[in-house]
């Protein structure tokens, strides 16, 4: 997709529209980098969005057809997504330079802010919708053409919601802005209040089937607190959580991507299992078969298990039991990723301490969920660089340009 041509090119065998309705979404064959004003920007950005919300239903029940997800994940993704262009609508008009005062009163220093051009998004799966919004909405803002090219898993999703052009960049100094996932620590301390760090062990791992970035990998529970959290999370587990067709209301977890995600789910599985760590509920393919995997609760896990390496991507929730807040952050920061962390604490001072020393973009303390557009989004280490989202989302997509200004 390159947003500001003429249609797409389509090599499929099916229409993206078939079986959809999408009123008025010819409309948005955008013009929109052919114009330069800040107005026009954002209002053809505004008008993308209200496109949005007008065919949010047929947009979520494509994003179930391609992933699996549950319709009313699907449905909460549509309204994130849209949010991003109503967002990044109004933020085209807040691209401020500066002007800066120098010793020299015959000069002036200014700072000016330009688009830097021709910007290639690569988007993943999980989040076929939201991943374009995000990174598109504030490109356009900035002014800038945008080259889509959506994940092979989910094309349609992404050809739903403007047209498609797959284009590769030239080979030259390219800026990069990249969110590579993480593997992040969900620690959970003595002094915390079980109730809450259950429920947002919950939503921070079985989000999409545990099919997200952000997704908690590891939980890290302090050795007073342990056993009942563990088996509180495992009733909860049974209690809230509903494997099934994604159509289907009541459905919580619906299938992985693909064969590949059930086999490294698998893998992690029989790996901390042949190195000792004890299944606590599910642990197998779940009885639907194909790509349903069974919300999957470990204990006795320990540093040297691949669920404890690398990133799972599926309803797997290993539990790695600590002593002392020190040995926490560093099993925490051990890994060479850090998009996002969790904890949960009652103390104050260990919340400052802790929420400053964990080597993460993003931190959500006694939060499971922290996702929002207004927030910036993005990690540390080996987890990417930049930001999304947000005030600092824009800035990806600007270039600095100081002017020096003399015989004033």
């Amino acid at each position: 997709m390159r947003v500001g041509t003429a249609g797409p090119q389509c090599t499929s065998h099916m229409e993206p529209e078939q079986g959809w309705n999408f009123g008025g979404a010819k409309d948005i064959k955008t013009s929109a980098i052919k114009t330069n004003t800040i107005s026009e920007r954002s209002s053809l950005l505004r008008k993308w969005y209200n496109l949005m919300i007008q065919n949010k239903d047929d947009l979520a029940k494509i994003i179930t057809a391609e992933c699996g997800k549950p319709l009313k994940e699907a449905q909460g993704e549509i309204l994130y997504s849209a949010q991003f262009l109503e967002w990044f609508s109004e933020e085209a008009r807040r691209i401020y330079g500066d002007i800066i005062y120098t010793a020299a009163k015959e000069k002036r220093a200014l700072v000016l802010k330009q688009p830097v051009g021709v910007a290639t998004v690569i988007t993943p799966w999980n989040f076929p919708s939201a991943m374009i919004t995000r990174k598109v909405g504030a490109a356009l803002a900035a002014g800038c053409t945008v080259v889509v090219k959506p994940a092979e898993d989910t094309p349609f999703s992404a050809l739903a919601l403007a047209e498609i052009l797959l284009r590769h960049a030239a080979n030259s100094v390219k800026r990069v802005s990249m969110e590579l996932g993480g593997l992040a620590p969900f620690i959970v301390f003595d002094s915390a209040n079980v109730d809450q760090a259950v429920a947002g062990a919950l939503a921070s791992k079985f989000r999409n089937s545990g099919q997200t970035c952000i997704c908690s990998n590891r939980f890290l529970v302090q050795r007073g607190i342990h056993d009942s959290f563990v088996k509180n999370f495992a009733e909860a587990m049974k209690k809230n959580l509903r494997v099934g067709n994604g159509f289907e209301e009541g459905t919580t977890q619906g299938p992985l991507i693909n064969e590949k995600a059930i086999e490294k789910v698998e893998k992690h599985v029989s790996d901390a299992v042949s190195k000792g760590a004890t299944i606590v509920t599910g642990g197998k393919r779940h009885q639907l078969g194909k790509n349903f995997f069974e919300p999957t609760l470990l204990s006795n896990v320990t540093r040297d298990m691949l669920c404890s390496q690398e990133e799972t991507f599926g309803p797997l929730a290993p539990v790695i039991k600590f002593d002392t807040e020190e040995e926490a952050i560093v099993i925490a920061n051990a890994a060479d990723v850090g998009l996002a962390g969790y904890f949960y604490s009652q103390d104050p001072a260990q919340i400052w301490r802790v929420a400053e020393q964990l080597e993460v973009g993003m931190v959500g303390v006694n939060e499971g969920l922290m996702s929002s557009v207004e927030c910036p989004f993005g990690g540390v280490k080996q987890s990417g660089l930049g930001r999304e989202g947000s005030k600092y989302g824009i800035d990806e997509y600007l270039e600095l340009k100081y002017v020096c200004y003399g015989g004033l």
